[in-house]
């Protein structure tokens, strides 16, 4: 995951203080390394793929032989567990779908622990990022929903999306939330100084 230093991370909560002195919405910041660690699908991938290669050897060319199959199936379930190890192999087996799920949940999560939902007039707006899944969402209370549409997180949470796969998840965070804040301020600009909520990015390990 993208190790922020302390200069860094002052940036973003730089930039949530500009946000702020602009509109009435409530940002907060969370970074996530990954969603979750999907530790049973490696193991699934090797069972499966144990089970059926020596098979289908053994059917197709009867090879090996029925005494040495349960061995075979063994020595590949062993050797495809220690391969599956590696994070990166292990993310190509876990389907895209499933990611993106675990990462939108722990958003949603992140939402309700984080307590954006108790801001006075329903103003809190959460940038979540989980780096592994390459996910970033935009989740606005019903305060803001209609001052930042689907449409316009869609294109913020596109742009962001391709700065973390890039691996410039802190322009991309600094960028989301200068824009965030431009186009809060034409809709819900500020009327108090109150920071109801903290504007250090929160780090999930």
């Amino acid at each position: 995951m993208t190790v922020f230093n302390q200069y860094e991370q002052r940036q973003i909560a730089e930039a949530i203080a500009r946000a702020e002195r602009r509109t009435d919405a409530e940002l907060v910041t969370v970074l996530a390394r990954r969603a979750d660690d999907y530790a049973y699908l490696p193991l699934f991938w090797a069972a499966l793929l144990a089970l059926v290669i020596p098979a289908v050897l053994h059917l197709l060319i009867n090879w090996p032989s029925l005494r040495a199959l349960l061995v075979a199936q063994v020595v590949l379930f062993i050797g495809l567990c220690l391969l599956l190890r590696n994070a990166r192999l292990a993310s190509l087996v876990t389907p895209r779908l499933l990611r993106h799920r675990r990462a939108s949940g722990l958003a949603r999560q992140q939402f309700r622990e984080l307590n954006l939902q108790r801001t006075a007039g329903a103003t809190g707006v959460l940038i979540f990022v989980s780096e592994a899944e390459h996910y970033v969402a935009i989740l606005a209370d019903k305060g803001i929903e209609q001052h930042l549409d689907a449409q316009a997180r869609a294109v913020l949470v596109a742009r962001f999306t391709e700065q973390v796969r890039q691996g410039r998840t802190l322009q991309g965070f600094v960028e989301c939330i200068d824009a965030c804040g431009e186009l809060l301020s034409r809709q819900l600009p500020a009327t108090h100084s109150r920071n109801e909520l903290p504007n250090r990015l929160v780090i999930l390990d």
